[in-house]
C-alpha cells in the first residue's frame, strides 16, 4: 500500500499539466460537437472518461512499479487474448473491426495491447541487462512485437500498428543497441524500401494488399491537391482550420470549419484542429507547450529512475506519448499523412483517454519512487 507521506514525494506538476491537457481537450470536444439542443452526449461521456483516467491514475500510483513490472507478461497475454476476441465478436465500425462492446461503451484492445507491450519489453530489457544488444539478442522481442502487430493490422488499424512499432523500436534504443546493429538495420529498411518502391511486382502487391480508404490517404497525402474534395477531404479542411485562426483564433464555438461540420473527425483525430481554429496559434502553442512539458518531466523520470526497470518503463511512455502528439500534431497540419492517431487526453475515446492515463500513474508511480530508501 502507498505510505501517506508518499503524496509529498508526487511530483505535482505533472499532475497539474496533465489537468490542463485534459480540461482544454474537453472544451473542445465540447465546441466539436455541440448541437442545436446543446451538449452532445459525447461530451458527457469525454466527461466520464476523463474522470474514470484519473481515478485510473491515481489507483496506479498504490501498487509499486516493481509489482507491476512483475504482472507485465500476464498483461500482454490478456491483451493478445482480447485482440483475438476482435477478430471473433468484435464491433465493426469506419470499415474496421476494432472494438469489443462492453453495454453501451465499446473497448478498443489495440490501445490496451500498446502499454502491455511496452511494459513487457521493458521488463524483458530489464531482466536481461548489457551494455548494448546485437540483432541475435533481439529475437524475443521481435517476435513479442510481431504478434500483437499482426493482429492489429488484420482488424485493420494501420495508425495503431505504426505506433506499435516505432514505441518498440525506441524501446530498444533507451536499452541500448550496437552501433553495427543499427547499421545493418538501417541498411535492410533501405534494401527492402527500394524493393518496395522499384521492383514493380512487389510494389503492386504490397499496394494491392492495403483497404482502398488506405490507399487514398497515402495518394492525398502525396498530392492533397489530386482529389481535394475525397481523399484529400480530411488533410485539406484541418490546415484550412489551423490556417484561418490565425494569431488568437476565431473564438470558442466560432470556428467555421468545426461549427459548419467542414472538418470531418472533428472531436477525435482532428482536435487539434478544432483547438488552432478556435484559438489561434496563441492556443495551440498552449497545448504544444504543456505537452513538451509533461514529456521533459517524463524523460527527467526516466533518466533519474531508480533502477533500470524504471528507466525503461518511464522511456516506453514518454516515447508512446511523444509519437501520439507528433503523428496527430503533425496530422492536422498536414505534414504526415492521416492515419487515424488520436491526441493523448485530448481527442475523445474512452480507452484511449484512460490508457494514456495509466501511463502517466506509471510515470508518477516511477518519479515519486525514486525518492524512496526501499521498494
Amino acid at each position: 500500500m502507498m505510505d501517506r507521506r508518499w503524496a509529498v514525494n508526487i511530483p505535482w506538476s505533472m499532475v497539474g499539466i496533465v489537468a490542463g491537457i485534459a480540461l482544454i481537450g474537453l472544451s473542445a470536444v465540447y465546441s466539436a460537437t455541440y448541437t442545436q439542443r446543446g451538449p452532445s452526449p459525447l461530451f458527457y461521456k469525454q466527461m466520464v472518461w476523463i474522470g474514470m483516467g484519473f481515478i485510473a491514475m491515481l489507483l496506479m500510483l498504490i501498487p509499486d512499479y516493481h509489482t507491476v513490472g512483475r504482472y507485465a507478461y500476464v498483461l500482454y497475454a490478456v491483451s493478445l487474448l482480447l485482440l483475438v476476441l476482435v477478430m471473433f465478436v468484435g464491433r465493426t465500425g469506419m470499415g474496421a473491426q476494432r472494438w469489443l462492446s462492453l453495454g453501451p461503451f465499446a473497448f478498443q484492445p489495440s490501445e490496451l495491447a500498446k502499454l502491455a507491450l511496452t511494459l513487457s519489453l521493458a521488463r524483458y530489457f530489464a531482466e536481461a541487462p548489457k551494455q548494448d544488444y546485437c540483432l541475435r539478442d533481439l529475437t524475443v522481442p521481435a517476435v513479442m512485437v510481431l504478434v500483437p502487430l499482426v493482429l492489429v493490422l488484420k482488424q485493420p488499424d494501420l495508425g495503431t500498428a505504426l505506433m506499435l512499432m516505432l514505441t518498440a523500436s525506441l524501446i530498444v534504443l533507451i536499452a541500448g543497441l550496437r552501433i553495427r546493429a543499427v547499421l545493418v538495420i538501417v541498411i535492410i529498411a533501405a534494401v527492402v524500401a527500394s524493393t518496395i518502391f522499384l521492383v514493380p511486382p512487389v510494389k503492386k502487391k504490397l499496394w494491392g494488399s492495403l483497404k482502398p480508404y488506405q490507399q487514398n490517404r497515402i495518394r492525398a497525402f502525396i498530392d492533397p491537391s489530386s482529389d481535394p474534395l475525397g481523399s484529400g477531404y480530411h488533410a485539406n479542411q484541418s490546415k484550412i482550420a489551423v490556417g484561418s485562426g490565425q494569431i488568437m483564433g476565431k473564438g470558442f464555438r466560432k470556428g467555421t470549419q468545426s461549427q459548419m461540420a467542414f472538418l470531418p473527425e472533428r472531436h477525435t483525430d482532428f482536435i487539434f484542429a478544432v483547438i488552432a481554429e478556435e484559438r489561434g496559434l496563441f492556443g495551440a502553442g498552449v497545448m504544444i507547450v504543456l505537452y513538451l512539458s509533461l514529456l521533459l518531466i517524463g524523460i527527467d523520470t526516466a533518466k533519474n529512475a531508480k533502477d533500470r526497470l524504471g528507466a525503461l518503463m518511464a522511456g516506453g511512455v514518454v516515447s508512446m506519448i511523444a509519437l501520439y502528439v507528433f503523428i496527430n500534431v503533425g496530422m492536422a497540419v498536414g505534414v504526415v499523412p492521416v492515419v487515424g492517431v488520436p491526441l493523448p487526453l485530448a481527442s475523445y475515446g474512452g480507452t484511449s483517454v484512460i490508457t494514456t492515463f495509466l501511463s502517466i500513474g506509471l510515470l508518477v508511480n516511477i518519479q515519486m519512487r525514486r525518492f524512496m530508501l526501499f521498494y
